[in-house]
């Protein structure tokens, strides 16, 4: 069929042409967010998922969404070797110069803008990547004192403040919030949890690999008061039908009912691996209907391009003692596995395989779903590792 139609999307972030599945969680966000603009009460939310179920894509909708209602957002994406204050400072400034420019600046707004130039003073000389200019005089003693907590909260306080008086609300939105660190997040949730006690109409909706409900209660004992932790899984079996046929039939084009069953069956009902298998089984069948037949071609393809990129790119930052421990994980299954029952595998001893294990977490490739388990935050990665590497020796 003509490539130029095909409707599929996958991609990093790219929104899918049908977005099924995630309604109540959209709108759990957005009544969120109308209640904190009001001045009712609303707990922030983090999203949690392992790779390829969707978070960014619902990050993006839930802005896009809530910026069309007049709500600010300030869209942050986490990497691993940024500081916070460097990540938040020019999306803050971008996001305080819009609330002026909504009206003529008020001294409240004005008193933000200066808190921001405070903060970035101050936080210059303690994180290197902080590089944002600052037309603004700061006022001395507000968000200027290179203490992190209090430089923060003093900052999101003004900004909230300054959003109240326009009625509107800032809203956080941060990506991989799970490479946030830890003393960082601290800051973080202090800054929100004042926020959130003076009745401030700023907020956060985050998005992270299943890890983050650890580090955030770790952070700060308070934090399941402060948040919910909505989990985004793969999608349920009418969903997943829908993901595919409705982009189709707006092409009309259509799927047999087994070559609906196979997709699923090889993607799990993952967001990602479904728009993977969309797209190649589209580009293999010539007319429609997409058959099983035409499925099973395409799953050759879809391995081979997600070996080739989506999971080769994970693969290639690993150590050589982390693709063992993988590689070992993968013999025993899809997961979760016992932490003990790796190192059988392995042929070592529990403690020695910790600071790998610890690595690994860190790189965001495996997570802890309960105390001493491990399992893979990408789906399908274990049938990878087997492709790619040879059983480990003990």
């Amino acid at each position: 069929m003509d490539p130029r139609q095909n409707p599929y999307a996958p991609g990093a972030g790219a929104p899918p042409p049908e977005l099924a599945g995630r309604d109540s969680l959209i709108e759990q966000a957005a009544v969120s967010l109308d209640r904190i603009r009001s001045g009712r009460h609303a707990k922030s939310l983090i999203m949690i998922g392992l790779r390829g179920v969707g978070k960014t894509v619902l990050l993006n909708r839930i802005h896009l969404d809530a910026e069309a209602r007049g709500i600010h957002g300030i869209r942050l994406e986490a990497p691993e070797d940024r500081s916070l204050p460097g990540l938040l400072a020019p999306a803050m400034r971008a996001a305080l110069l819009k609330l002026n420019r909504a009206k003529a600046a008020t001294a409240v707004a004005k008193r933000a803008m200066r808190a921001l130039a405070g903060f970035v003073g101050a936080m210059k000389v303690k994180y290197g990547d902080v590089e944002v200019g600052i037309d603004v005089e700061p006022e001395e003693g507000l968000a200027d004192t290179g203490d992190l907590d209090g430089d923060l909260t003093d900052l999101l306080l003004a900004a909230g403040e300054a959003a109240g008086e326009r009625s509107t609300a800032l809203a956080l939105f941060v990506d991989e919030l799970q490479y946030v660190a830890e003393d960082e997040l601290a800051s973080l949730i202090t800054a929100l949890h004042r926020s959130a006690q003076k009745q401030l109409p700023i907020t956060l909706i985050g998005a992270g690999l299943p890890q983050i409900v650890g580090q955030t209660g770790r952070a700060k004992s308070y934090a399941e008061r402060l948040f919910d932790f909505p989990e985004i899984g793969p999608l349920d079996e009418n969903a997943a039908r829908l993901a595919l046929s409705a982009p189709a039939a707006k092409e009309n084009v259509s799927f047999r009912n087994t070559a609906l069953v196979e997709i699923l069956r090889q993607t799990r009902g993952y967001p990602y691996f479904l728009q993977e298998w969309g797209k190649h089984a589209w580009a293999v069948a010539p007319r429609s209907p997409i058959t099983v037949k035409h499925v099973r071609e395409a799953t050759m393809q879809a391995l081979a391009e997600l070996d080739a990129s989506f999971f080769r790119v994970r693969f290639d930052r690993l150590t050589p003692a982390e693709k063992v421990y993988l590689r070992a994980m993968a013999a025993l299954g899809t997961g979760p596995h016992r932490s003990g029952d790796i190192a059988e595998e392995l042929g070592r001893k529990v403690n020695a395989l910790g600071p790998t294990r610890s690595a690994l977490i860190a790189k965001g490739m495996i997570y802890s779903p309960g105390h001493g388990d491990t399992a893979f935050t990408v789906p399908l990665f274990d049938q990878f590792m087997k492709r790619m590497m040879p059983p480990p020796r003990k």
